[in-house]
């Protein structure tokens, strides 16, 4: 996974994507015990066509003459599945702002922080991702105090009433 990190941050260097952080069931693996996944979820910005556009087509492309294929909607970088969510709304946009730099081995890894994992959560609203808030409220260092801003902000306090005990 290390070298799949190493990709990733070289997209950056190289100006193929803006900021990214892992998202998901991998993000949680940094905060509470593992749970099983199948791909890595990296949120990231990507840039704007000039018709003001968002699309994968240019990163799927440059990751292709790097030797890695396409495989449904992942992409294979050094043996671990990839899938790119580009920012899709205010709340993932924030999360990007504020993820923190983690350190996956001896590489600096960006990683949403477990707040905004949480408030993801809820907003996709998911059973899995029930599954997931429950565990990372259970087991992870959660600043509730910032939780509860970011619920706030983004009109999440019913919902999270709710799923959170």
């Amino acid at each position: 996974m290390e070298k799949t990190f190493d990709v990733l941050n070289r997209l950056v260097e190289e100006g193929i994507i803006g900021k990214y952080a892992v998202g998901g069931a991998m993000a949680a693996l940094f905060y509470t015990e593992p749970a099983a996944t199948y791909d890595l979820d990296i949120f990231v910005v990507l840039p704007r066509l000039p018709s003001g556009l968002i699309t994968l087509g240019p990163l799927y492309e440059h990751l292709a003459g790097l030797g890695y294929k396409v495989e449904g909607e992942c992409v294979d970088i050094e043996g671990v599945p990839v899938q790119f969510l580009p920012a899709y709304n205010k709340l993932v946009e924030e999360s990007l702002r504020e993820a923190r730099t983690l350190m996956y081995g001896e590489i600096p890894v960006p990683v949403l922080a477990v707040e905004y994992l949480i408030a993801i959560a809820i907003q996709t609203g998911r059973p899995k991702d029930r599954i997931r808030v429950t565990m990372l409220m259970e087991e992870a260092s959660v600043d509730r105090s910032l939780l509860d801003r970011i619920l706030r902000v983004h009109d999440l306090v019913g919902k999270g009433r709710q799923w959170i005990k």
